[in-house]
């Protein structure tokens, strides 16, 4: 098993080689590419992202400023609408679902780092999948953490810290994170015109 192999399997492991290293400036160099490419640039903007990121659906909306740690780790399915200044470290598969909207600021992180000061600095660390369901909505300025499941249809209220799985059809927010009700009928918009 190679390190990237390693760091994906959710084992802990000594993260600072070469083979990790490399992979980290690659897609450092591609998000610092596409930031830098006005939105008017699609075309261009559309090849680095899905040179970047392992499956990108369609149509989608990415507004810069985007970061990631790989992108290879990230499947993105149809209709997606991630805000500025999304930030996913992808050490771990992130799964993201069809018409899923993520807010500004946003931050996914699958990766843990060793809470002993002279293993962190060995850059000993573990990461965990993170996975978001269908018909999502993530507020601004949400943190989603390691190993979280967020269930199709729920909405993620803004400033959330997600620690733990949210279930699906629910209305979640908090610090920590935790259901405050479903999502039902009586929510429903009257038809604007």
């Amino acid at each position: 098993m190679n390190d990237l192999e390693k760091m994906v399997s959710g084992a802990w492991l000594r993260a600072v080689t070469p083979q990790i290293g490399a992979a980290l400036r690659q897609a450092e160099e591609l998000t610092f590419r596409l930031n830098a490419l006005p939105p008017s640039a699609g075309r261009e903007r559309d090849a680095l992202l899905r040179r970047l990121l392992g499956r990108l659906g369609t149509p989608y909306c990415i507004h810069s400023p985007f970061r990631c740690d790989f992108g290879t780790q990230i499947s993105i399915g149809d209709h997606f609408v991630g805000n500025y200044g999304l930030t996913i470290l992808d050490e771990a598969p992130v799964t993201i679902g069809d018409r899923v909207f993520i807010g500004p600021d946003v931050g996914i992180y699958t990766v843990n780092h060793a809470l002993l000061p002279d293993q962190r600095s060995e850059g000993i660390m573990r990461s965990l999948p993170v996975t978001i369901g269908n018909d999502v909505w993530i507020g601004g300025h949400v943190t989603i953490t390691q190993g979280v499941t967020i269930g199709d249809g729920a909405v993620i209220g803004a400033g959330s810290v997600v620690v733990r799985d949210i279930p699906a059809g629910v209305v979640a927010a908090g610090n920590p994170c935790r259901v405050l009700r479903p999502v039902t009928e009586a929510d429903r918009v009257a038809p604007v015109e």
